[in-house]
């Protein structure tokens, strides 16, 4: 196959799935990995995709946000596992901050009936799962709500959180590296979460690893942010290394 029939056929695979990594393609068309990195290059000089960690997704695709229903479905195994782990976290008869996101949803539907918690969210599902649990105190932070992902966004939701503190915060993001931070696609979602970071003692991150490397449009923080980042066995030893030398501790669920 030449070169500009492989290319073809990247690009093609990057717009069916909405990313390619490097590995994949190199086993899929028995290439060195070389040979894709200089073919996504190529890709990307002509604006057909865009280069992230580890691949590329196509061009354009910055603002992207997949809807509920999607985001329920993705990865939902690993998401499982980390909403697990991430149950360790909670701290114990204090208050808890919960983000917009499926994967904290997960975590926020496993909270066990004897579990005792001050939670604040955003998140209008969220509100619903934890609404009729016996040892929570929910407090629902209001403004306009996004359609997109049900969460209220806006000057609201924005005073809300800048009136408490928090034990800990559990937070999602549609992308995040040691390079780009922590970044979602929608301006007004991301001053929120960045609100709720700043509301809470301690910040856990929770994000499967096919989100490592990507970059979006909203940048709401720093990596070195976070506390704890909760993710599944994906994430690879070296870019775990490379997270925890940014000063954010690592657990691999």
């Amino acid at each position: 196959m030449y070169a500009p029939e492989r290319q073809q056929e990247i690009l093609r695979l990057a717009r069916d799935s909405g990313r390619v990594d490097v590995v994949s393609l190199a086993e899929e068309f028995q290439v060195t990995a070389e040979t894709i990195r200089r073919d996504l290059k190529a890709l990307d000089r002509a604006g057909l995709l865009r280069r992230v960690h580890g691949g590329a997704i196509p061009a354009g695709r910055l603002d992207f946000e997949p809807d509920l229903a999607e985001r329920e479905s993705t990865a939902a195994d690993e998401k499982d596992r980390i909403a697990e782990a991430a149950l360790a976290e909670l701290p114990a008869e204090g208050t808890l901050v919960l983000d917009a996101g499926s994967t904290v949803a997960r975590m926020a539907a496993a909270i066990p009936p004897g579990a005792s918690l001050t939670v604040v969210t955003h998140s209008l599902p969220i509100a619903a799962r934890l609404a009729d649990h016996p040892g929570i105190q929910l407090h629902l932070v209001g403004g306009r709500v996004r359609h997109r992902t049900r969460a209220a966004v806006d000057a609201w939701a924005l005073r809300a959180y800048g009136e408490i503190r928090a034990d800990v915060t559990v937070v999602a993001a549609n992308g995040f590296s040691v390079e780009y931070g922590l970044t979602t696609p929608d301006l007004a979602e991301a001053a929120v979460k960045r609100a709720a970071v700043a509301a809470a003692r301690r910040v856990v991150l929770v994000a499967d690893s096919s989100k490592y490397g990507q970059e979006h449009f909203a940048r709401f923080g720093a990596l070195d942010d976070v506390d704890l980042l909760i993710t599944d066995s994906g994430l690879s030893p070296e870019d775990t290394n490379a997270v925890e030398r940014a000063g954010t501790g690592v657990v691999r669920a």
